[in-house]
């Protein structure tokens, strides 16, 4: 059998993968409340299915570069992939709320393992000049995926059970299964390190409570002492985590990427880019259903247009803009435009207006296009390909942690607003103030995203754009350490 080109073989596998992880966790947020009522579970206590999942997945992932260094990129991840889809065959067939939270716990596992193990791959198969291509790529499950899960959960709730939501990984994990198997080549990373099993206890019992507690605060208060203990054990053993990988001889986090200016600026936008865009995501989700009245699936297909924006703006940025512009002003750009298009949300005003909204949807996906390929291909072009698993490692930990802290922000903005507070009994419209508060909110965190998009420097990540047929600035990655 001819060997096919390991840039299709690896994008394919890493595109399924990718776009089933992220999609689970916005499908299955749709399936809660009658998984709830079927499980007999009360309507605060349902949220564990989505916390198992996040706290599973902050534990796996400071420890996935290493596993992928250590058994083999392409084994770890097909490995992560069964992981995963098995564990979603069980949430499937559980009969128990308890089961299914142990199952989610398991699915984290192996969602943990897949996004840093399929990026590194990505990157060492493409090189720094194509990173760009490789960028845009990244952006299809990372816009689709969300806006998808919620109109793909709305039908399979609606029109067959709970249980689906799950069962529709299925199929995509034994596609992308078989595929890697066929076509995927190895890549080996050389000799092995020790594991840092002090690293890994200290992070992931320190990210797992900083998560819990970050995501349990809007429901259950900022003051409960749940909440602030959790918060405060993860912080001081994450700064006890810190310290030690200073000072480790084989550090299972190697934070002494952050010493390399591109990779660290370009990471702080992101984490900041991403409490905005997918904080902003959930919010309008409960802007269709709760405040004005929209069935979960009207609600997941006017969120639609934001990934159509997002598959759109990728292909215009890869192609016309990023070369010429560079990554600083592109990422700076699409945050201001991510900020207005946030802003002018706050004008929506009752269901009439749902395709000036749509429209929003388009324009916010649009703009946040050019921040997701110009970080991904600017972030890695100084890094080594021996340094690329453990830099996808944290890159996708700040993404992962970024994202928890603009749901909490920007749920906690809706609180204080006073969403809830106004009564919607017969013939009361919602109250709607409170969404428009939070929307400024977000469109303020966007433009703090946009500010530190300046300390991007151009001229580190000049290996990435092209000017012309194989014309480049010729820069070597930089191997730290």
């Amino acid at each position: 059998m001819r060997q096919m080109n390991q840039k299709v073989a690896v994008s394919v596998v890493f595109v399924a993968a990718m776009f089933m992880n992220i999609m689970d966790i916005t499908i299955v947020n749709v399936a809660l409340p009658q998984l709830g009522r079927e499980l007999d579970v009360a309507p605060t206590a349902v949220s564990a299915v989505s916390i198992g999942y996040l706290v599973s997945l902050a534990v796996v992932i400071p420890a996935s570069g290493w596993l992928g260094d250590r058994f083999g990129m392409k084994r770890v991840l097909l490995t992560a992939i069964v992981i995963f889809t098995v564990a979603s065959a069980l949430c499937g067939a559980a009969q128990t709320f308890s089961e299914l939270v142990l199952f989610r716990v398991l699915q984290g596992v192996g969602g943990g393992m897949l996004t840093p193990v399929g990026m590194a791959m990505l990157f060492r198969t493409f090189p720094p000049e194509e990173r760009v291509r490789a960028s845009s790529i990244l952006t299809t499950p990372t816009a689709v995926a969300p806006a998808l899960g919620p109109v793909l959960g709305g039908l399979l709730v609606s029109s067959l059970s709970w249980r689906w939501v799950f069962y529709v990984n299925l199929p995509i994990g034994a596609l992308a299964l078989i595929f890697g198997l066929i076509f995927l080549r190895e890549q080996e990373t050389g000799v092995p390190e020790r594991f840092d099993v002090t690293g890994f206890v200290l992070s992931g019992v320190g990210f797992a409570a900083l998560m819990f507690g970050i995501s349990e605060g809007p429901e259950r208060g900022w003051s409960s002492a749940l909440v602030l203990a959790t918060i405060i054990v993860g912080i001081v053993l994450i700064a006890w985590m810190v310290h030690h990988q200073f000072h480790a001889d084989v550090p299972l986090l190697k934070l002494r990427l952050f010493a390399e200016r591109l990779f660290r600026a370009t990471n702080i936008v992101m984490f900041v880019a991403s409490a905005a865009f997918l904080g902003v995501l959930y919010v309008v989700a409960l802007f269709f259903q709760d405040g004005l009245g929209m069935s979960a699936l009207a609600s997941g297909l006017s969120t639609f247009p934001e990934a159509l924006g997002v598959m759109i703006g990728a292909q215009v940025t890869t192609r016309f803009l990023y070369s010429p512009i560079g990554p600083r002003r592109l990422m700076a750009a699409g945050l201001v435009g991510v900020a207005v298009s946030i802003g002018l949300m706050a004008l929506i005003d009752s269901r009439a207006d749902l395709w000036p909204m749509r429209l929003l949807m388009v324009a916010l996906g649009y703009s946040m296009s050019h921040v997701f390929v110009s970080s991904q291909a600017a972030g890695f072009a100084r890094i080594s390909p021996a340094e690329t698993g453990s830099a996808s490692t944290l890159f996708n930990a700040m993404r992962q942690l970024g994202s928890a802290v603009g749901v909490a922000v920007l749920t906690t903005a809706l609180t204080l607003a006073g969403a809830g507070k106004a009564g919607s009994g017969a013939g009361r419209r919602v109250d709607l103030h409170p969404f428009h508060v939070t929307f400024l909110v977000a469109a303020a965190v966007a433009l703090a995203a946009a500010a530190l998009a300046f300390t991007v420097n151009d001229e580190d990540a000049s290996a990435t754009r092209v000017f012309g047929r194989g014309t480049r600035a010729k820069e070597p990655a930089l191997e730290l350490g």
